[in-house]
Formats: structure tokens, C-alpha cells, sequence
């Protein structure tokens, strides 16, 4: 579907629990964006998408949180979400649940093509070339796995963040590098998250860059709780509130609200 084509067309966003919970920002800055983008934007009543389930194993609860999932979004001729382990989920595993069920796994396959990650869909769906945002800062930029590996977003996001008004994107060494989150993976294997997440934040320091960006939350809030654990201080956010230019709107992730800068 080409760029005019999908103009006008229904999204259904689906923010995230994380974001719901922690970060409504962000939710607030992905609906900016793809209201920007010409897109009409929804964002109805929703749960956990089941990835948590999913990767520890219990299918029958993923299978149902799936069901639940295309059952809310299936109305809309988009389903965006603000997160690439998210966006994974729904795109590369929603199939994968329902095999032996032909009937399902076909409208799971219907579902599934129809779902993006916000800025992929930004710039892949809706030919988005620049943002009208200010950012007058030095940033470094994780990749986060899902995203990365799953969705292929790498270039995306650089491309949006090189026409933010004053921004210089330093790259840190190995950007493309896991945090140790991993969802459930930071709890059942905390010594080993622990580890490898301050690998990580070794070489965000490195980067001498004062802010972190990335985007998906749960890799964010891991390294933003390490880097304030070592003492280091740093403005950590969410990419689409430095697109949709919204960064006076709440404090960097891992500070209390009133926090200023």
C-alpha cells in the first residue's frame, strides 16, 4: 500500500503494559506522531499482548491473550505499537500459536501483516522523510533486540532523528548489543541480566553522549535503573517523545514526576 493509500487509514495503537503503566508519554507521543503522519488514531481498551507468557512457555495463556488481542484490533487497517518485542510478538509469533488450529492461524496471519512497530511504520508505511521537532542535545541509540532482529529497525529511527533540529547522534560501540533485559529473562536470569546490562552501560558512558534513547521501554527502564545504580546521570527517553517533540511533557525515565532540568 502506497503513501497516499494509506493516509486516512484507521490505527489502532496499542501502547504497550509498560507504557501504560510507567510511561503514558510515550503512548501520548506515538498517537502524535501517527496523527501527524495523516493517520486516524484509536487506542481502544487492550491488555498484554502475551509475549511474557509466550516466552515462558505457557502457550495456553498466550494463545489467549493473542486471541483477545486480534478479537480488540482487528476492527483497524493498522495496529501500531511503540515497541519492537511487542510488534515481534504480535507479527512473527501470533501465527506461530495458533498452528493446528487452520482457521485461527489464517486470521492470525491476517492480523499479524497488518501490525508495525511505530517508526518502521513511519517511515516504511507512511514515507515519512523528516520530523518537525527540536532536540538541541548529543544522543546515543540502542538497538533493541526484538526490534532489531526480528522487525529489522535499525535504520528507521536514524533517518527521523537526523532531522530533529539540533540533534547529534553519537553511536555507541556495539549499539546493537542486548541490554540483558529480555523481558522475563531479567527475572529468571538476574545475575546474568546483571552482567551483561552493565556491559552495556559501559559503553553508553563511553559514548560521552548526556542522552540515551531507544525504542522499546522495558530496555529503557533496565539501563536507566543500572546507569542511576552506578551514579551516573543521564537523561534516558523513549525515541518517539524526542520525534513527536515532547520532551517537556514528562521527566527522563527513572526520575520522579517534578524532576527538572
Amino acid at each position: 500500500m502506497n503513501e497516499a493509500t494509506a493516509r486516512g487509514k484507521s490505527v489502532g495503537l496499542m501502547a504497550t503494559c509498560l507504557v501504560d503503566l510507567f510511561r503514558p508519554t510515550v503512548g501520548f507521543a506515538a498517537a502524535k506522531l501517527l496523527e501527524d503522519a495523516g493517520c486516524t488514531v484509536d487506542v481502544p481498551s487492550q491488555t498484554c499482548c502475551g509475549q511474557p507468557a509466550y516466552n515462558s512457555g505457557d502457550k495456553a495463556h498466550a494463545r489467549a491473550l493473542a486471541l483477545q488481542m486480534i478479537e480488540t484490533f482487528e476492527k483497524y487497517d493498522y495496529v501500531v505499537t511503540p515497541s519492537g518485542s511487542c510488534g515481534g510478538t504480535m507479527i512473527k509469533h501470533y501465527p506461530e500459536m495458533f498452528e493446528g488450529d487452520p482457521e485461527l492461524q489464517r486470521r492470525a496471519q491476517r492480523f499479524s501483516a497488518k501490525c508495525f512497530e511505530l517508526v518502521s511504520f513511519l517511515t516504511d508505511v507512511m514515507k515519512i522523510e523528516k520530523v518537525a521537532s527540536a532536540f538541541p542535545r548529543r544522543v546515543t541509540y540502542h538497538d533493541s533486540c526484538s526490534g532489531l532482529r526480528e522487525l529489522g529497525v535499525q535504520a528507521q529511527p536514524r533517518k527521523l532523528l537526523a532531522t530533529v533540529q539540533g540533534l547529534e547522534l553519537v553511536e555507541m560501540k556495539d549499539s546493537d548489543v542486548c541490554c540483558g533485559f529480555g523481558g522475563t529473562f531479567a527475572v529468571k536470569f538476574g545475575e546474568i541480566s546483571g552482567q551483561i546490562v552493565e556491559r552495556k552501560t559501559q559503553d553508553i558512558i563511553a559514548s560521552e553522549a548526556p542522552v540515551l534513547l531507544a525504542g522499546d521501554l522495558g530496555c529503557l527502564m533496565n539501563m536507566a535503573g543500572r546507569l542511576s545504580r552506578k551514579g551516573r546521570e543521564m537523561e534516558v527517553r523513549h525515541v518517539a517523545e524526542v520525534l513527536a517533540n515532547m520532551t517537556d511533557e514528562a521527566p527522563p525515565i527513572g526520575e520522579p514526576a517534578g524532576v527538572a532540568r
